[in-house]
């Protein structure tokens, strides 16, 4: 599959870090997307986008209050405009020596790093390494929205795993959520009902 970058890096931490692209890559990274940060040192950064956002500026917010909106203008400021869209990524793992670690990596990316969409294979690759550690990453971060992020990761991911052969991959994953939030009722009852939106397949069998 081809590799498709998605934008280089703004700013990082160990947990997360922010992307900024431009506006004609916006149909290549979505909300819920597992991506990769390739560091020099041959180490993999993975990580999910939880927030995609387009900041305003003075010619946007003058078209706005146009009375007639010149559509050239608008393609214009849409493709060449200066200001990227920035996408937010949580960090959920690495790989070193090629094994996958479900942990935060040892240090953050640096800026005007490559980020890159992740493809099924290692979509797979990353999701099948371990027991879902990487879960712990999301439901820590009590500010995101977990149910909705949870439910489009799962489907991107149920997508890549049934691409392979393997049907059951997101009920293995409910089920691990539901020990994993059997003691916060409220979290458990909104990351069900997304996912019963997204995937209701999978939860049938529950």
């Amino acid at each position: 599959m081809k590799t498709i970058e998605i934008g280089r890096l703004l700013r990082a931490s160990t947990s997360e870090f922010v992307v900024g692209c431009r506006a004609t890559q916006i149909t290549a990274p979505a909300f819920g997307a597992l991506v990769r940060v390739p560091l020099d040192d041959g180490t993999q950064i993975f990580g999910l986008i939880y927030d995609i956002h387009i900041d305003d500026e003075g010619l946007v917010r003058q078209l706005v209050t146009a009375e007639v909106a010149d559509e050239a203008v608008i393609a214009d400021n849409r493709h060449n405009r200066n200001v990227p869209l920035e996408m937010c990524v949580l960090a959920v793992g690495y790989q070193q020596a090629e094994r996958i670690y479900h942990l935060l990596p040892p240090r953050p990316p640096l800026s005007l790093d490559v980020i890159y969409l992740c493809d099924a294979a290692e979509i797979r690759a990353f999701t099948d390494a371990g027991r879902f550690g990487y879960f712990r990453h999301l439901l820590r971060n009590k500010d995101l929205p977990i149910g909705e992020l949870l439910a489009a990761h799962l489907q991107g991911a149920q997508a890549a795993h049934s691409e392979a052969g393997y049907p059951d991959w997101s009920h293995n994953a409910a089920q691990e959520l539901i020990v994993l939030l059997r003691d916060d009722y409220p979290t458990l009852m909104a990351v069900l009902g997304a996912l019963s939106d997204a995937l209701p397949e999978a939860m049938n069998e529950e």
